[in-house]
């Protein structure tokens, strides 16, 4: 059977037809059972169709902020999807219309973006945006097709977790109070910026073990994938966060944090995620087992987590070492 045109359907045992929007309503309309009559009929078709939705991408790209990603993602990934349409999509091809938008028209924005300057993974997050704003006009009847070309993001060279060793560890927990707490409870719970700044002692939970003894647990509210998370506590982290009242949190601000901490600690590489990545590391080399990784670190898919089971250097080393002795 030779490839459909494009907006052209195949209906078993009723010939070709193809979608048409018109009088206010997503129809179907008839081509005939003969391809080359289809594809005159589809031709003569577009060139005499004027839209009825003339759109242009900065207009239905409003749309889109205001209905599917308002109510669809959290209230940061809002402000970040808003912030690429206006300093990305708007500038791009925003005077467009939106039915006139070809794939090559996404392929040259990529190349417009890479001769910015931008990094891959910049790259990769404004297109995804752009894929699933075309997609969203797709389903809401508003195009036939969604203009979007295979292979279009670019890869990314995959990156080792932004950990801290050992020796910077024992640093950061040096500090001055208030910073030595909150790298305390970071380290103990892997918890991201924004979940440790809401977490508060109403928060806590005393459940009871398999041994009958009392376990605490940290109840994770307003979490990035939506979805509550229930955190095991170490006895001794849990002992601490009892003796607080309201929120653990004394400090708001992620980027002062770190200032004080890098000040004190002279780690002059750190950052606040660093003692996510860092949790996540120790849990597995300690052998947790990645499906409960996933569930404390809240994320939707073990493939992300998965980027932490790619094991250290010191790690290949202990085990070289472990099987020399076998050996001996």
């Amino acid at each position: 059977m030779p490839k459909l045109p494009r907006g052209m359907f195949l209906r078993k045992g009723r010939g070709y037809y193809t979608r048409r929007w018109t009088g206010g309503k997503d129809r179907w309309i008839a081509l005939g059972a003969d391809f080359d009559e289809a594809c005159r009929k589809l031709r003569s078709a577009e060139r005499s169709e004027v839209p009825v939705v003339r759109l242009t991408v900065k207009e239905a790209a409003a749309k889109w902020l205001e209905t599917y990603v308002a109510t669809n993602r959290a209230p940061k990934q809002r402000v970040m999807a808003a912030q690429r349409v206006r300093d990305y999509v708007e500038p791009y091809m925003g005077y467009k219309l939106l039915s006139r938008v070809e794939k090559e028209d996404l392929r040259a924005m990529r190349l417009w973006l890479e001769k910015q300057g931008k990094k891959p993974l910049t790259v990769r997050h404004v297109l995804a945006d752009v894929k699933c704003f075309f997609r969203w006009c797709e389903d809401s009847g508003w195009l036939d097709r969604a203009p979007i070309p295979h292979r279009l993001l670019p890869k990314s060279q995959e990156r080792p977790p932004d950990r801290l060793d050992d020796a910077e560890v024992e640093r950061l927990l040096s500090v001055p109070e208030p910073y030595a707490f909150i790298v305390r409870l970071a380290l103990g719970t892997g918890l991201r910026w924004g979940e440790l700044a809401r977490a508060s002692s109403s928060d806590l939970e005393v459940t009871r073990g398999e041994s009958a003894e009392s376990q605490g647990i940290l109840v994770v509210h307003h979490t990035k994938s939506w979805k509550v998370r229930r955190v095991p506590l170490q006895r001794a982290l849990f002992e601490e966060l009892r003796m607080r009242i309201g929120r653990f949190l004394p400090i708001i601000n992620p980027w002062g944090f770190a200032r004080m901490v890098r000040r004190y600690s002279g780690v002059t590489r750190f950052h606040a995620h660093q003692l996510r990545h860092t949790f996540a590391c120790r849990w597995l080399e300690r052998g947790g087992s990645l499906a409960a990784l996933q569930q404390m670190l809240g994320h939707s898919s073990i493939v992300t987590t998965q980027r932490y089971a790619r094991i250290s250097d010191d790690m290949v080393r202990r085990e070289v070492e472990r099987l020399e002795m076998v050996a001996g």
